[in-house]
C-alpha cells in the first residue's frame, strides 16, 4: 500500500495560484518569453538563473507563468500579495512588449503551435497525450484551503465537487478556441478533461481507499508523482490543503477574491459541519458529470442539479441563496465583502458574456477581446 501522509496545516488558511498568459502588445497573440521575462525577475530580485523565483513559476508552456501566493488568514492579504506580484509582473513584461492576458484560453490563437516549456516533465507529458496535451493552451485559478484533519480532505473534495457548476458557472471564460466561438462558456473545462487523470475526481470512502488508488496509478505507470493527479478538486497531501481547480482564468482580482472567498466559506462550513458528525453527501457520479457539462455549456444560465433526488435551480438562485446562507462563516473568517463580490458577478455578467459582448461590438475582432481582458490586469 503507498502511504500517503498528509501534511499539518492551519484550518482554512488559503493560497491562491493565478495562471497567466504572455500576450504580444501589437498583434494580441500569444507570445511565448516566459523564460525571459522569469529571468528578468531572477535579476531583479538578486536571484541567481538556476534559482527558482518565490512568486512566479513557469508552467507547461513557454507563453504562460504562474503567480502564486504564500499561506494567508484572509482573503483580504491573498489578494494584496496577488496584486503587488502582478503590478511587479506587469512591469518587467512591458519592457519586452509584452501584456498579461488571463481567461480560461486565448480567442484566436493556434494551440498546437505553442512551445512547451523546456523540462522533463512537461515532455513527458506531451509525449504520452500527444494532440490533446497539445491542446492544453488554457489557463486557470487554484484556491487551497487548510485543513487541520488529514480524515475531512476526502469528503470535502466531494463537498467542492456538489459546487463545480457554480464555480465553473462564475468562472467561465473561454468561449472562444481558435477563432471560433464554440457555444460553451467554457470550452476549457471539457478540453482540461481529456488528460488521462483530470477531470472529475473518483469519490473514496477512506484515505486508506485512495492510497490504493494512488499506489496502483504509479504502479501501472499511469503518474510518476502524486502531482500528475490533476483532477478539478484534490488533496494536497505534502501542503495538508484541497486544492479547488475548477475555475477558467481570470482577469478581475476583485472576482479572484470572490472566487476564493466562496471557496474558504465553504470549506470552512463543511470542516465544522464534519466536526459536529455531520457527512458530507455525495452527489451521483452521472449528476456529477451533467452538472459540469451543463456549466461549462450554458454558464450562468445553467440549471444544475442539487442533489441525489435530482431536485434542480438556476445556479445563479442557488448561489445567491448560498451567499446568504454563508454570510455567518464569511464575517467570521472576514471576507464579508470579498464573498458579496459574488452577487457583484452575477450582476455585472461572467467574462465569457464580457468576451462576447466585446466581440459583437468590435464588429468580430478577436483583438479587441483580448485588449479588454488586457486592460483589466493592467488595472489589478
Amino acid at each position: 500500500m503507498q502511504k500517503i501522509e498528509f501534511a499539518k496545516s492551519s484550518q482554512s488558511t488559503i493560497g491562491v495560484e493565478w495562471e497567466i498568459a504572455l500576450v504580444n502588445r501589437e498583434s494580441a497573440d500569444l507570445c511565448s518569453v516566459a523564460e525571459k521575462i522569469l529571468d528578468q525577475l531572477k535579476e531583479d530580485a538578486g536571484l541567481g538563473s538556476e534559482d527558482e523565483h518565490p512568486t512566479v513559476k513557469p508552467e507547461l508552456l513557454m507563453n504562460t507563468v504562474e503567480v502564486v501566493t504564500g499561506v494567508h488568514n484572509t482573503v483580504a492579504e491573498a489578494a494584496q500579495e496577488l496584486r503587488t506580484n502582478v503590478r511587479m509582473l506587469n512591469e518587467v513584461a512591458a519592457k519586452h512588449g509584452v501584456d498579461l492576458y488571463s481567461a480560461g484560453s486565448h480567442p484566436f490563437a493556434a494551440p498546437i503551435s505553442q512551445p512547451v516549456t523546456d523540462k522533463e516533465r512537461y515532455a513527458n507529458l506531451i509525449d504520452r497525450t500527444q494532440w490533446w496535451g497539445r491542446q492544453m493552451v488554457i489557463y486557470g485559478i487554484h484556491v487551497h484551503v487548510g485543513l487541520d484533519d488529514r480524515d475531512k480532505a476526502l469528503p470535502i473534495t466531494d463537498g467542492l465537487i456538489n459546487y463545480q457548476p457554480h464555480f465553473q458557472a462564475l468562472s467561465a471564460s473561454s468561449p472562444y478556441w481558435g477563432g471560433e466561438d464554440t457555444g460553451y462558456a467554457s470550452q476549457r473545462a471539457l478540453m482540461f478533461q481529456q488528460l488521462p487523470t483530470a477531470g472529475i475526481p473518483f469519490h473514496f470512502d477512506s484515505w486508506s481507499e485512495y492510497e490504493a488508488y494512488v499506489a496502483d496509478m504509479l504502479h501501472t505507470g499511469v503518474i510518476d508523482d502524486i502531482s500528475e493527479i490533476r483532477w478539478d478538486v484534490r488533496p494536497v497531501n505534502r501542503l495538508g490543503t484541497v486544492e479547488m481547480r475548477i475555475c477558467d482564468g481570470m482577469s478581475s482580482l476583485e472576482d479572484i477574491s470572490a472566487i476564493t472567498a466562496l471557496t474558504q466559506c465553504l470549506v470552512h462550513d463543511m470542516s465544522m459541519a464534519i466536526e459536529a458528525g455531520y457527512k458530507v453527501p455525495v452527489m451521483p457520479a452521472w449528476y456529477r458529470v451533467e452538472n459540469k457539462w451543463r456549466a461549462a455549456r450554458y454558464g450562468l444560465d445553467a440549471i444544475i442539479i442539487l442533489n441525489a433526488q435530482g431536485d434542480e435551480m438556476l445556479v445563479t438562485d442557488h448561489l445567491r441563496a448560498e451567499v446568504k446562507r454563508l454570510a455567518p462563516v464569511a464575517e467570521q473568517l472576514g471576507c464579508t465583502d470579498e464573498l458579496q463580490g459574488i452577487i457583484r458577478l452575477i450582476e455585472r455578467g461572467a467574462e465569457y458574456q464580457l468576451q462576447r459582448n466585446t466581440f459583437a461590438a468590435s464588429g468580430g475582432d478577436f483583438k479587441a477581446v483580448v485588449q479588454e481582458n488586457v486592460s483589466r490586469m493592467k488595472a489589478v
